[in-house]
């Protein structure tokens, strides 16, 4: 089997996010499957030069866009066993981010440009898997302009929804003036209440969707969580899946992770994540102690459950805990953060910043994690804390739904914690709930630790459902 990846995000070249970690892993997985497997990612000028000087210059190549008659620069490197193409452009590409204001030209000529290269370096896939709406346009073209030439009729479409929240709305006018399409693309295909949709079209001309969760692949169905598209995708539901996201433990385990103070497994995790914790603190200025030390890793945004967490911090702050938060946002909840340590100086530190290191260093000194999102498709922060023995405070929803499974007295089986409503006297019941098992119930709390700790979340799993789904969608007409 032969797959084509097209993907605006790739690490370690470039990321802004749960998109990039994932076609960072999921290629050299499906190699090891024994797919041939091809990734094409824009050229960014802030692509690291170690790598850049890898790179081989394969040819360039003229991309239409609309009117516009624009050159392609190709480059590629193999890593791991998939070929990656590079598509440069030094207009689109030169900036310092991933994503600007110029989106809708510079994803519309990327998605056409990994088409246009096909036959240059000799690669028919038998599916082509897009991601997310900065690639949508990529099933759009197919069908519209290529499908009609024999060497791309038998490619068959994935497009894989990463966040259902972000899709790609521009208006009409400049989305045909820019790719070009044909007035018949758009109505009730890319039209979206009077403007055009890229992920919609991507949604309306892929073969298979699927996204990052089976739960949340439910949830994208119903008019809380659809956002504008739950009846299309409800009208795709045939061909809708979701699959999870895993994780890369190469990068993520405490038994050989290079950021930690201590390295430790399951069979030395107390004395690996007390010292862990104490030097963590030490490092913080919080002083050590018995409390449990709750951590949140985590873009600052509402999505991520910061509104709850501010409606009830001073009720949640009356347990005897101490509270540490890592990342960066909307600026109201960095200044909550910051206004939290002026708060309780003793018990809580925030660091209002993006640091790999020191999220690694939270990862193994918490003995909870909170995670209390209002939506979350797949979410990997909760199953990388299972896997550093810190149990997960989550919220039923997505992904969260799928990995976390709350502790049941009847059964006495578990890995966290978790709630069902979005409310915040809900988390903060819950919150209260997994300090007492802290303090009070000590061996069913070690036994959800040792629980989550051997826990397979890793890539070879959702690598074997990937290829059964691109198996599935060889094999699946359009339907819409």
């Amino acid at each position: 089997m032969k797959i084509y990846i097209v993907s605006a995000e790739v690490e370690p070249f470039a990321k802004s996010g749960g998109l990039g970690d994932v076609i960072g892993a999921l290629p050299k997985m499906l190699v090891q499957e024994g797919a041939e497997t091809v990734v094409a990612m824009p050229l960014y000028a802030t692509i690291d030069k170690k790598y850049k000087d890898e790179m081989s210059f394969v040819g360039e190549y003229g991309v239409a866009l609309g009117w516009r008659n624009q050159t392609v620069k190709v480059y590629t490197l193999v890593s791991r066993g998939v070929r990656f193409y590079f598509l440069g452009n030094d207009m689109y590409y030169c900036g310092s981010r991933i994503y600007d204001e110029y989106d809708l030209e510079r994803f519309a000529f990327f998605a056409k440009a990994a088409l246009e290269i096909l036959p240059h370096v000799n690669f028919v896939p038998d599916v082509i898997q897009c991601n997310d709406w900065s690639s949508a346009l990529t099933p759009v073209y197919l069908d519209c302009f290529y499908r009609k030439i024999k060497f791309y009729s038998k490619i068959k479409t994935v497009l894989t929804i990463h966040n259902l929240a972000y899709q790609g709305i521009f208006p009409i006018d400049q989305v045909k003036d820019i790719t070009g399409l044909p007035d018949d693309c758009f109505a009730s295909k890319l039209e979206y209440y009077g403007s055009a949709n890229l992920l919609k079209g991507g949604i309306v001309y892929s073969n298979i969707v699927s996204t990052v969760s089976p739960k949340y692949a439910e949830e994208i169905r119903t008019r809380e969580y659809g956002e504008g598209l739950e009846g299309l995708l409800q009208a795709k539901k045939k061909n809708l899946f979701g699959i999870i996201n895993g994780i890369d433990y190469s990068l993520y385990n405490p038994e050989s992770d290079n950021h930690l103070y201590m390295r430790y497994g399951v069979d030395s995790y107390k004395l690996g994540k007390q010292t862990n914790k104490e030097k963590l603190l030490q490092s913080l200025g919080l002083s050590y102690g018995e409390a449990p030390l709750i951590v949140l890793v985590s873009r600052l945004v509402e999505q991520k459950g910061l509104d709850l967490i501010e409606s009830v911090i001073g009720d949640m702050m009356k347990c005897n805990m101490s509270f540490v938060l890592l990342g960066t946002g909307a600026q109201k909840y960095e200044e909550f953060a910051r206004s939290l340590c002026r708060r309780y100086p003793d018990r809580v530190a925030a660091c209002v910043t993006f640091n790999n290191d020191l999220a690694h260093k939270f990862y193994a000194a918490g003995d909870l994690f909170l995670m209390p999102s209002r939506f979350e498709p797949c979410g990997l922060s909760q199953m990388i804390a299972l896997k550093y023995g810190t149990l997960p405070i989550v919220r039923e929803v997505g992904g969260l739904f799928d990995t976390v499974k709350s502790f049941n007295e009847q059964t006495e089986k578990g890995n966290g914690f978790s709630f069902t409503d979005y409310n915040a006297h809900d988390m903060l019941f819950t919150v209260y709930r997994a300090v007492d098992f802290y303090f009070n119930r000590r061996r069913e709390f070690n036994a959800m630790i040792e629980f989550g700790m051997q826990q397979d979340f890793g890539w070879q799993n959702s690598a074997k459902a990937y290829i059964k789904l691109f198996e599935k969608a060889i094999n699946t007409q359009r339907t819409i």
